[in-house]
């Protein structure tokens, strides 16, 4: 039956069908590959996850067979196929919600239809194209992702007119992507930030990225009075969150606002107390609870994170700072890099080597709150009362301008022992610690993702109606009507998949997930931006328009909390792997 004579219910029941089926292909590839992975004692290696190393006889040879991008295909289209079911989800409450005749769809129901049409045929073209990689044949092939229900609603929902239909339909709808489907509560910090956003940074934006300035004291004066720094600090140590559970939904929402108004100026300022405060959450000591997490949550002590360091990148567990102990603390030695906001910054978490044996790898890491003075500008040089030296120097970069990122020099740089996070019993834990953090770093920065994707929708929506082109809005023609049905999909997906992901996390789930959507909606602005600098045309190239920047800032989203290559396979790919199924239990 086809699209057209069906009722939206029906459509949608066709596309969560069609999700079965492909998802049963995507489990299987997993069993294969979980299959190739195994040690002799059942546990997945990570060397063979890279490579597929198949172990022989017993001088174990191996024949490596590079399996890195099967790992990243199938982390990518579980990530997509995640992103369409809770798409599907958003569009069943949205119609609860807000009604609408039965046989005809509504906004967030075109949506969950598209992506998930998108969705599908993007894992149908990776398995299809190199079926081999990934355990599958021909009949496999044949009964998931080309299976008739699947094709049959690829086709349905795919043709040019119906993509088209749906941008015709968005021009009316003045840059709003769908219900947002937020409580009271939650609508009503996003509407207070919106404010923020369009009466307090955008108009500071622009010259804080072409100038490279610092972030205004107006700009964080305003965030610092709305408490935007306790967000995620519970309210007993002076924050706004519940003190019963997180509220991550909450911090992914003032995000998303602060973002659509500045990337680098504003929508980055909660990122690192919020990594701060989750580690201490995680494993500080009360003593270290009580002193720190008050200051942060009143935004009278900015914070930077120092973990990066120059050969190293997203290699955690191999980092080489030394902290040496000495009487009454820790003497740290060693570079870091990319450690934004490290001038402004009041206390600096600093990941560190306290067991000099490399081979303990992340075992010998500890975490360490180093004070030191907020300065502005491009430069950092702090030298100790005892006489060590830390010294900085801001990072040019093409985007991602205000908070400027730092490399960092330690000499001899004295930590005392009371500000090792976790105390003595939090010795060899900073990996752990780091982990914590990082894991509302992700789910945050996919709330930055979604932002730009907001802005940059919103301009590229108002220049398609006012830029005329042979005698016609360029918003008439349907190349830019796809654009928009396209762009508009993906950031109103993106958005509830960010959103479902926070509720997950606030009941102490979802932390794979939160990789997942970071992953996905990371990639996606890249994606949205430069479709929104593309229908600008020149203008869009100049820097004197926004959507420049917003291409430019959005390509850094891939790369920091996690780069999206070590996201894919470290983590997705390698907890994916972890709990597939045996190829039995799948069937065939």
């Amino acid at each position: 039956m086809s699209a057209s004579i069906q009722n939206p219910a029906e459509q949608l029941q066709q596309a969560a069908l069609a999700l079965d089926a492909v998802q049963k292909a995507l489990d299987y590839s997993l069993a294969d590959l979980k299959e190739r992975s195994q040690k002799a004692d059942g546990k997945i290696s990570a060397a063979l996850l890279d490579h597929h190393q198949l172990v022989l006889d017993a001088v174990r040879a191996a024949l490596p067979e590079d399996g890195q991008l099967v790992s990243y295909d199938l982390a990518l289209s579980c990530a997509e196929v995640t992103g369409a079911r809770f798409g599907l989800d958003y569009a069943k409450r949205a119609r609860e919600a807000g009604g609408g005749a039965a046989n005809e769809p509504t906004l967030e129901e075109r949506f969950a239809l598209l992506f998930t049409a998108e969705a599908l045929q993007a894992v149908r073209n990776r398995l299809s194209t190199r079926p081999t990689d990934f355990g599958l044949n021909d009949q496999w092939l044949s009964a998931t992702v080309d299976h008739v229900a699947v094709r049959q609603f690829c086709h349905a929902q795919l043709p040019a007119e119906r993509v088209a239909e749906l941008g015709q339909l968005m021009r009316a709808q003045d840059g709003v992507t769908g219900a947002y489907l937020l409580d009271d509560h939650h609508e009503m910090m996003r509407e207070t930030f919106r404010r923020v956003a369009e009466e307090v940074v955008m108009p500071l934006a622009e010259e804080v990225h072409r100038h490279d300035l610092d972030i205004p004291d107006t700009i964080l004066d305003q965030v610092k009075d709305l408490g935007c720094f306790g967000i995620s600090i519970p309210e007993r140590f002076g924050g706004i969150q519940s003190d019963e559970q997180e509220d991550n939904l909450g911090m992914i929402v003032v995000t998303e606002e602060l973002t659509r108004g500045s990337l680098g100026a504003a929508g980055s300022l909660i990122t690192r107390p919020e990594i701060l405060s989750k580690a201490l959450l995680k494993g500080g000591t009360e003593e270290q609870k009580n002193k720190w997490l008050p200051q942060l949550a009143s935004g009278d002590l900015l914070c930077a994170v120092a973990v990066t360091e120059p050969n190293y990148g997203s290699d955690v567990a191999n980092m080489r700072l030394k902290a040496t102990k000495t009487e009454g603390g820790w003497l740290l030695n060693g570079a870091k890099t990319w450690c934004t906001f490290g001038g402004k910054a009041g206390v600096l978490l600093v990941l560190a080597r306290t067991h000099p044996d490399i081979s303990l790898g992340h075992r010998g890491l500890s975490m360490f709150l180093l004070e030191k003075p907020s300065t502005p500008g491009h430069t950092i040089d702090f030298t100790q009362e005892g006489g060590g030296k830390l010294s900085g120097k801001a990072i040019s970069t093409i985007g991602y301008r205000g908070m400027h990122s730092f490399d960092l020099f330690f000499d001899n740089v004295f930590v005392p022992d009371e500000n090792m996070l976790g105390g003595p019993q939090g010795e060899g834990k900073g990996f752990y610690f780091t982990m914590a953090g990082f894991s509302g770093g992700r789910i945050q920065t996919a709330a930055r993702a979604i932002g730009i994707m907001q802005a940059a929708y919103e301009k590229a929506l108002s220049y398609a109606q006012e830029r005329i082109v042979f005698g016609y809005p360029i918003g008439d023609y349907q190349l830019t009507q796809v654009k928009l049905a396209r762009m508009a999909t993906y950031l109103a997906i993106g958005r509830q998949f960010t959103y479902s992901v926070g509720r997950l996390m606030d009941k102490g789930e979802g932390d794979m997930e939160a990789s997942m959507v970071k992953f996905f909606t990371c990639k996606t602005a890249e994606w949205v931006t430069r479709e929104a600098l593309q229908i600008h045309g020149g203008m869009g190239y100049a820097e004197e328009t926004p959507v420049s920047r917003y291409f430019i800032d959005a390509r850094v989203l891939s790369i920091f909390e996690g780069a999206e290559e070590t996201l894919a396979l470290k983590v997705i790919a390698r907890s994916l792997v972890d709990n597939a199924k045996n190829k039995a239990e799948i069937g065939g």
